[in-house]
């Protein structure tokens, strides 16, 4: 990224696999998501209804961050992937998409997820409160 460089933040339901594949591996959520796992991609794109892209302001728009949320958009939504490319992180990438989430959800609307143990202090230092008494039942693949 260049300093001159904008970011357009946008609800983008048609992402292509190619690019959530790029950005998952990008930001090292590809070491715990099924990237290798096309129809799984697809369907966790297909399931998801909003979706959030950051997309660099310059020739050919990349994609440098993606939040995947699922909601009823009265009142909870639930982020289930938050990554943004290693060469992005650091530079409010991530809180723009949170903010973008929060704005086109409206203020009605909670936001929940579950961070990965490295990423809680971002979590915290945008605001977030974590809460102690979610539940989870482990997948088998």
């Amino acid at each position: 990224m260049t300093e001159n460089s904008h970011v357009l933040y946008a609800r983008e339901p048609t992402l292509a696999i190619a690019e959530f594949r790029r950005v998952l591996v990008e930001s090292g959520l590809g070491e715990v998501r099924p990237v290798d796992d096309e129809a799984r991609l697809k369907a966790m794109l297909d399931g998801a209804n909003l979706i959030l892209t950051a997309r660099l302001d310059m020739e050919g728009k990349p994609l440098i961050g993606v939040a995947r949320c699922l909601s009823d958009f009265s009142w909870v939504c639930y982020i289930s992937d938050l990554a943004v490319s290693a060469k992005a992180q650091g530079l409010g990438i991530g809180k723009g998409l949170m903010d973008e989430a929060r704005r086109q959800l409206g203020p009605s609307v909670a936001i929940s997820l579950v961070s990965m143990p490295d990423a809680v202090g971002f979590y915290e230092r945008i605001g977030m409160r974590r809460m102690t008494d979610a539940f989870w039942f482990s997948r088998k693949r």
